[in-house]
């Protein structure tokens, strides 16, 4: 049998669980600060959550999952002899895994509505599944760290997601741009260049711009049936760095001012605050979910070769499609993995953050042995991390065993040790030793 694990999944290392777990806990800890409080969905979802959400490309990256048991029995035979997997899917899938943790968010807000006050701020950090073909910074299953708030809609939420980014990622050490746009304002540079109901084929092609340039996506426009003329239009108007120049080229248009001006009231909730990295209008942003409304928000580290560390936007009906309609809501997203390896390239993990015990008691025999399992479980006692190797003998080999398991020290026991009550203790990294009492032990590990 050959081992392996499929396509676009990882194994963690005991060091790397480790530091995912610190890189949450920074995570966590602002969205706490700043009000928001912990849910979690199921790992799977009916499919009629998902489907149609994300758009035509979403949806073909969904994990179905088979019905239990026989479930061939009710399968579309029609369908499957005319080799249609949309018909054909349906009826041998009900369910699927969750794509991102925003339209299960909806459906647990329609679900609990009598349970939960508005606006409801909840965070949430799970794993999340997509079948996209795997490369640097992008797998097919990975965390997601979301944030979202549900049932106002005040500017002022848009102004405080832009806070929160700013917060963890400043906390993790990655310069980053928090990049922001609007939905409507994407709607109306298509009206404006006469392809208003095209606006979405449009806002898909302008959305692959950084991977495949102007060229590209004119080539894809060309595919969608726009226009050339209109794509001149669209262009041009790309190419607008400012909110006050994009509004003096398009001042007619009562779509392109409303959007204009949202974003303008997002910025001066942050007038005047000290914010540790850029934020920035980018007319090209587009975001490719087709549930965003308003504002949209993404986050590109500054010195890394890196894709999307993060995005989100408003969202102002996603839980009508579940029975609960004007329910408006705005969140964002932290992609977990891409963060993780940004944090591992750039070596900013803290030194204390490890896998492995604070201290490992080593001992010379078989009597000593016994005196340093009485050592090891007082200081467990006290909270600390320890460990004792489980055979006395022959140093070298436990001094290498409590460095390939990541303890910061290594406590020797012996015959003198055990008859004074001490540890001889020693700092792995550091090689500073000195022999202490037990309590001396836990108080300095403390």
């Amino acid at each position: 049998m050959e081992v392996g694990i499929p396509k676009g999944t990882r194994d963690f290392l005991p060091i790397e669980v480790a530091r995912r777990k610190w890189m949450f806990g920074i995570i966590e800890e602002v969205f706490k600060v700043y009000g928001y409080v912990p849910i979690e969905t199921p790992v799977l979802e009916n499919l009629s959550t998902l489907t149609g959400k994300y758009g035509e490309e979403g949806d073909r990256l969904l994990f179905k999952v088979l019905n239990n048991g026989d479930y061939l029995n009710k399968a579309d035979d029609q369908a499957y002899q005319n080799k249609d997997s949309n018909k054909f899917t349906p009826s041998i899938a009900k369910r699927g895994m969750r794509y991102d943790l925003t339209v299960p968010f909806a459906r647990y807000v329609v679900m609990h509505r009598n349970d939960i006050s508005l606006p409801f701020k909840r965070y949430q950090i799970q794993p999340v599944w997509r079948a996209d073909r795997p490369q640097k910074g992008r797998y097919q299953e990975f965390y997601q760290c979301d944030v979202d708030v549900v049932g106002s809609k005040s500017l002022s939420y848009e102004a405080e997601l832009i806070q929160i980014y700013d917060d963890v990622f400043a906390a993790l050490g990655i310069p980053v741009i928090i990049r922001i746009n609007h939905r409507q304002l994407l709607s109306g540079i298509a009206g404006f260049a006469g392809i208003g109901e095209q606006w979405i084929d449009m806002t898909m092609a302008i959305d692959k711009l950084d991977k495949i340039g102007e060229e590209g996506v004119r080539k894809e426009m060309g595919e969608r049936n726009i226009p050339a003329a209109a794509q001149d239009i669209i262009f041009n108007l790309l190419k607008h760095k400012d909110i006050a120049s994009l509004r003096a080229a398009v001042t007619e248009d009562p779509a392109v001012a409303g959007s204009l001006e949202e974003m303008e009231r997002v910025f001066n909730f942050l007038d005047g605050l000290t914010l540790k990295n850029k934020v920035q209008f980018d007319i090209t942003l587009a975001r490719g979910l087709g549930y965003y409304t308003g504002c949209i928000f993404e986050v590109t580290a500054v010195d890394a070769e890196m894709g999307s560390l993060g995005g989100g936007g408003r969202y102002d009906n996603l839980t009508g499609v579940f029975g609960w309609p004007d329910v408006p809501g705005v969140g964002v997203s932290f992609g977990a993995e891409r963060i993780y390896d940004v944090l591992e390239a750039k070596g900013l993990f803290p030194a204390h953050v490890q896998a492995g015990p604070k201290v490992l008691i080593a001992a010379f025999d078989d009597a000593s042995h016994q005196y340093a399992f009485k050592c090891v479980s007082q200081i467990r006692q006290a909270g600390i991390a320890a460990d004792l190797y489980p055979e006395p003998g022959k140093l070298k080999k436990q001094f290498k065993y409590a460095t390939d398991i990541g303890s910061t020290y290594i406590a020797i026991a012996g015959e003198t040790e055990a008859s004074k009550g001490t540890l001889n203790l020693k700092h792995l990294q550091s090689g500073e030793q000195e022999e202490l009492t037990i309590e001396a032990i836990i108080a300095k590990l403390k």
